[in-house]
């Protein structure tokens, strides 16, 4: 009697990588009930490292806007709740890898990835309250002519290509260009906003979409790039996320709202200043007002 090993190996093979796929470990923290009886949680926060939001220092010390506001929550935590905050963090790069992540965690785990707040992630996801008003810029090389409007994109920016992340709101924005001003677009995904940057930067073939904080950080640093205000798109918000069955929201969403609420604080606007800029945070908190949002 013949075997077919060939065929056998290649089962073994795709059975052992669904098991494996299976088996991978998920992320868990403590529950905000279980900490508040003993006085103390490990919490486990995903992040995308992002200049100005969560980065290392020159000290190699983790910060930025988003961890610095995990700060002033654990703070806020400790003096309300008697609870000593333990964070552990996990760099991911990638959005997709980072949003799921989160998404399939338990209990006490966050992320920062600078996740824009939509109903329908929320059929996925907890949120806190807004940290940040964003403003989507369209952008391409320095030297390419400006779109005139958004109806000429496809005469302006012809033989180009344009770039965007998978998952994100930025994917949406590029479809919707699509289908709206030109149907023969042709879109190719990027991992992260650095290959994105890169790309643009490098040649005049690209173009896309991309947080402002990106946009304004990588002009600063001298690359490439220019931004089309007729393709601004302002009053995106930023939010924490938690797995479903967190129980850490609540408490989070106190901190943001406590006295006249933490957005309107000195603190959070010292650290806005402190990572992001004077400039840069006059403009974002100048949307954030323009759109009424607290």
């Amino acid at each position: 009697m013949r075997v077919n090993v060939t065929g056998f190996f290649k089962l073994t093979i795709s059975v052992c990588a669904l098991l494996i796929a299976g088996c991978e470990k998920q992320l868990e923290g403590d529950s905000f009930e279980e900490s508040l009886s003993r006085g103390y949680a490990e919490l486990t926060v995903v992040y995308i490292p992002t200049s100005g939001f969560a980065y290392e220092d020159e000290n190699g010390d983790l910060t930025g806007v988003a961890i610095d506001i995990l700060k002033e929550f654990a703070d806020f935590v400790y003096h309300s709740q008697g609870i000593d905050i333990h964070y552990h963090f996990e760099a991911d790069s990638e959005f997709s890898s980072f949003y799921n992540k989160v998404k399939n965690g338990h209990k006490g785990v966050f992320g920062i990835g600078n996740v824009t707040i939509t109903e329908r992630r929320k059929l996925e996801l907890k949120f806190s309250p807004p940290y940040l008003t964003n403003i989507a810029v369209l952008i391409s090389h320095s030297d390419t002519p400006p779109l005139r409007e958004m109806n000429t994109i496809s005469e302006d920016f012809k033989n180009m290509t344009g770039l965007t992340l998978e998952g994100t709101l930025h994917e949406d924005r590029m479809k919707n260009l699509k289908e709206t001003y030109w149907e023969d677009l042709k879109i190719e995904f990027v991992r992260g906003n650095s290959e994105l940057l890169n790309r643009v930067s490098n040649g005049q073939n690209y173009f896309g979409y991309i947080d402002i904080y990106n946009f304004w950080i990588a002009a600063e640093q001298g690359a490439s790039i220019q931004q089309h205000s007729v393709g601004e798109l302002a009053s995106e918000r930023f939010g924490i996320i938690m797995p479903l069955d967190s129980d850490w929201d609540d408490l989070i969403t106190d901190f943001f709202d406590h006295g006249q609420g933490f957005r309107t604080s000195r603190i959070y606007r010292a650290i806005l200043e402190k990572h992001l800029g004077t400039e840069l945070t006059e403009k974002l908190e100048r949307a954030r007002l323009e759109a009424n949002q607290f």
